[in-house]
């Protein structure tokens, strides 16, 4: 039943590579292709994506990049569908119905498709969580292996730090001993910390990036008062001068407008200097821990209703329709005067974000829109994605996995169901909801409450006969 299910995964990958060759764009996907090009720290985020794409370069191919990505996505759905027949006993088709989604939804499809880091950071993810789940009793080289995964995971995406923290607490509690422990973190921070040296040697920071403070000052934008703040401009000219001017109620709805578009992230030109330095970040950081620590309720009411996007029944245009619409399979070209759109011509390092694509691909690197491939996904991602009431649902039975096993600190359900809900909640927390950041969740809240449901799906035992009585049962995990 998996191996079917795993082969029309594999279909619908191949029919979005030969429709929308050689790949998809997103405006974060020039800044990794710039550093494959010029090896150098990011200011924004972490190279880990971007060391993959220079490792991919010499074949200058961005279809392979895409089909690498395909296959991790099936490599994930492998690895739930083993974790859970295999450690945890579920019968074929509870399995494969909590990797369904992995396999069969079309906004992963099209997330793997696109030149982006999600798809590498959902596959570290549910291996991480796959092998701490999978050895109870962990042995030190298992915990190296462990840290070694959630390193890799740190400099692919920020948020890695959270889940680190997340293992360490689930190893404690579980009493898996020292060395494992000892040897995880190490193993994490030995990579860690040489990227922040390096980093360092670019920035005079020691760092991942220098946009965590601006991306916290973004979030809190939409509702910040420099009134209930207190800030007095005479002590304090520099939080002073990121006050925003236009009352709250008036403010754009994204809270991304504040640092991504000119016009509304007028207050950090005020500060002089390029947007991405340490002495910017650092005045956007503390103006960002002043509106929270003065309009908690604010600020909480920002990120409880950010999280909730992650929850409609249909997917209602967020944050902007030009984003939003980087995530649909479109079966047809965007014309601008009359001509199919081209890669944007936008500055980049030592060179412009169209010329680059053509670099890395020796080629054209603009995606190809071919029928009847094109038509199939489109029509598809119209019908077959995981909704966000029934991604709710799914945490809510994790949620109950967790509760019934509180005597066991959740038990197994608990890291999973912490980790997916963690990846909802943290953008909602420090930047703004996205899409994309929804689906990485997905397959950690379908481990939990398959985990969950497990006694309730299991076969039932067979009753020691004459002829069965030596036959070993399945013991409860």
């Amino acid at each position: 039943m998996f191996a079917a299910a795993f082969a029309v995964g594999g279909l619908l990958r191949l029919i979005t590579m030969l429709g929308y060759g050689p790949a998809m764009w997103f405006n974060d996907s020039y800044e990794y292709v710039s550093v494959a090009l010029h090896p150098r720290p990011h200011p924004i985020r972490p190279d880990g994506y971007g060391f993959w794409l220079l490792a991919l370069k010499p074949f200058h191919s961005f279809a392979l990049v895409t089909f690498t990505q395909h296959l991790m996505g099936l490599a994930a759905a492998v690895l739930i569908y083993a974790l859970l027949r295999r450690k945890f006993g579920l019968p074929t088709w509870g399995a494969t119905l909590a990797a369904a989604p992995m396999l069969f939804d079309a906004y992963q499809i099209q997330l793997e498709q696109l030149v982006m880091s999600d798809a590498m950071f959902t596959l570290l993810v549910v291996g991480v969580i796959t092998l701490v789940l999978w050895h109870r009793r962990m042995s030190w080289k298992v915990g190296a292996v462990v840290g070694l995964l959630l390193a890799l995971t740190w400099l692919t995406r920020s948020i890695g730090l959270p889940i680190l923290a997340l293992v360490v607490a689930y190893m404690l509690v579980k009493r898996v001993g020292w060395r494992p422990i000892v040897a995880m973190i190490t193993a994490c921070a030995i990579p860690v910390l040489a990227y922040m040296a390096w980093f360092s040697t670019s920035f005079g920071k020691f760092a991942m990036t220098n946009s965590d403070g601006l991306i916290l000052y973004m979030r809190t934008a939409i509702f910040a008062d420099c009134a209930k703040m207190k800030i007095d401009p005479r002590k304090e000219l520099e939080l002073a001068l990121l006050c925003i001017e236009e009352p709250v109620d008036q403010r754009p709805e994204y809270a991304q407008w504040y640092l991504w578009r000119s016009e509304y992230g007028q207050p950090l030109h005020r500060l002089g200097g390029k947007t991405f330095e340490s002495v910017k970040n650092d005045a956007a950081s503390k103006f960002a821990q002043r509106a929270i620590l003065s309009q908690p309720g604010d600020y909480f009411q920002v990120v409880a209703r950010d999280f909730m996007r992650s929850f409609h029944w249909g997917r209602p245009t967020f944050p902007d329709p030009a984003t939003f619409n980087m995530y649909e399979f479109r079966p047809y070209y965007q014309l601008v005067d009359g001509a199919p759109k081209r890669l944007p011509t936008w500055p980049s390092y030592q060179g412009r974000t169209d010329t680059d694509a053509y670099a890395y691909e020796q080629g054209p690197p603009e995606t190809q829109i071919v029928s009847p491939w094109a038509e199939i996904m489109s029509g598809y991602q119209k019908v077959f994605y995981l909704r966000g009431i029934m991604l709710g649902g799914i945490l809510l039975i994790g949620l109950y996995g967790v509760a019934v096993r509180w005597r066991k600190w959740g038990g197994p359900v608990a890291l999973p169901w912490l980790a997916s809900f963690g990846l909802l909640l943290a953008p909602a927390a420090t930047a703004e909801f996205d899409y994309r950041y929804v689906l990485p969740a997905v397959p950690l809240a379908c481990i939990a409450a398959a985990i969950t449901l497990r006694h309730g799906v299991r076969r039932k035992k067979v009753t020691p006969t004459s002829a069965s009585a030596s036959e070993p049962t399945t013991a409860r995990a």
